[in-house]
């Protein structure tokens, strides 16, 4: 029985700029036929995962249950080798070589072809495996042609190594049960039967009513300028809004679970933290110039089993609009409400919902209401695992 966790948020930020588009300007979009204001899946997905990291230091997640994203995975296992009393420069070449047999190149930098995304877990037993194969690692085994293309060279070298090293290799490619990395998912485009299909979707935020981007000029002076010279020494602008953004993640409890060798208790803890990192975390995008820390006002998880997800933003079709004393997060609440429960009523199937609601939105009965985050997460847990 496919069970499905979904979790919408509304969240109001003060004048801001989250997530910068390629001029500096905040992303944007066209929704419902007006411009609306966006933060991008990829820079929330990293919020959630810099939390990831805070939850480490509180004992939460274990540091092995999280990924490294970088292209200096050279260094990293280097540095595991000469923890066990491998000389550095010998270890650098026998994971330059060894890395090679997988067709996972490093380049003259020091960096490999691409980011690669791999559990600590993974990175940890990868050192394990070059150190318990040292000896048959050599460099006349993966040694390219002269002459030869890089495509051409990688697989060269792949198909001229150890079989048992690489067959050993091939073994510890398994994500490492990496939470961030069984959530999220992977391509590895060297290694494609080693990608692992993410268990968890996020939707770009999108504001729930129009936007108009404005401007913030501003000007510097020296501190060390003569006082009898006037005028600024930088001047400049910044583009800003202010938007009351919907939120929406999904995540497949069942592929979480796969995608972490069936370690349920591993995977209620992820996703635990996911969903307290959907809340809570922010993106940073100049926070240092804006301070724009507003925590979601409306959240809702939803527990459905046998259904297809549901993606509230057509609530927001119509642009929402607040007349003057009216708060625009609660209008936002109660359309998102009504439109959670027509399609309910429309489609079916099996749904338990739980509302964090600090907005005195009336909900007609959506759902059941929490007191707390903590007491949110808590019941949603407690509906997953019924």
């Amino acid at each position: 029985m496919k069970t499905l966790i979904e979790i919408h948020a509304l969240q109001n930020f003060a004048p801001s700029n989250l997530n910068r588009d390629d001029t500096g300007a905040p992303k944007d979009a066209l929704f419902g036929g007006t411009r609306r204001a966006r933060v991008s899946s990829q820079c929330l997905k990293r919020a959630v995962r810099q939390h990831f990291t805070g939850l480490v230091e509180q004992n939460a997640l274990a540091s092995e249950d999280l990924a490294l994203r970088t292209k200096r995975v050279l260094d990293v296992i280097t540095e595991s080798l000469v923890k066990k009393g491998r000389p550095e420069a010998e270890a650098i070449e026998k994971v330059r070589l060894a890395l090679a047999a997988i067709e996972l190149s490093v380049k003259d930098d020091g960096k490999s072809e691409y980011l690669l995304f791999l559990g600590k877990r993974e990175v940890s037993n990868i050192a394990d495996m070059i150190d318990e194969k040292w000896g048959s690692i050599t460099a006349n085994v993966t040694a390219p042609t002269e002459g030869k293309k890089p495509g051409k060279a990688k697989k060269q070298a792949a198909q001229s190594a150890d079989p048992d090293l690489k067959k050993a290799l091939n073994k510890v490619f398994n994500g490492g049960k990496a939470v961030d990395v069984a959530l999220f998912g992977r391509m590895l485009a060297d290694m494609p039967e080693k990608n692992q299909d993410a268990a968890c979707q996020v939707a770009h935020a999108i504001s729930t009513h129009s936007v108009e981007r404005e401007f913030d000029f501003y000007t510097a002076v020296d501190d060390l300028k003569p006082e009898d010279t006037a005028g600024a020494d930088m001047m400049g602008t910044v583009e800003f809004n202010s938007a009351c953004f919907y939120r929406y993640a999904v995540v497949d409890w069942e592929k979480l679970k796969e995608n972490l060798q069936g370690d349920a208790e591993l995977a209620a803890k992820g996703l635990r933290a996911f969903l307290e990192g959907f809340v809570v975390a922010e993106p940073t995008g100049k926070q240092n110039t804006f301070a724009a820390h507003n925590p979601p006002e409306f959240v809702t998880v939803s527990v459905r089993r046998n259904t297809a997800p549901r993606n509230l933003a057509n609530a927001f079709e119509t642009a929402v609009f607040a007349k003057k004393g009216e708060s625009l997060t609660r209008k936002s609440a109660e359309e998102l409400a009504r439109k959670a429960k027509a399609l309910q009523a429309a489609f079916g199937g099996e749904e338990k919902t739980f509302v964090l609601n600090l907005t005195d939105a009336k909900l007609d009965g959506y759902g059941k209401v929490a007191a707390s985050m903590k007491e949110l997460l808590d019941m949603s847990l407690t509906a997953v695992k019924e």
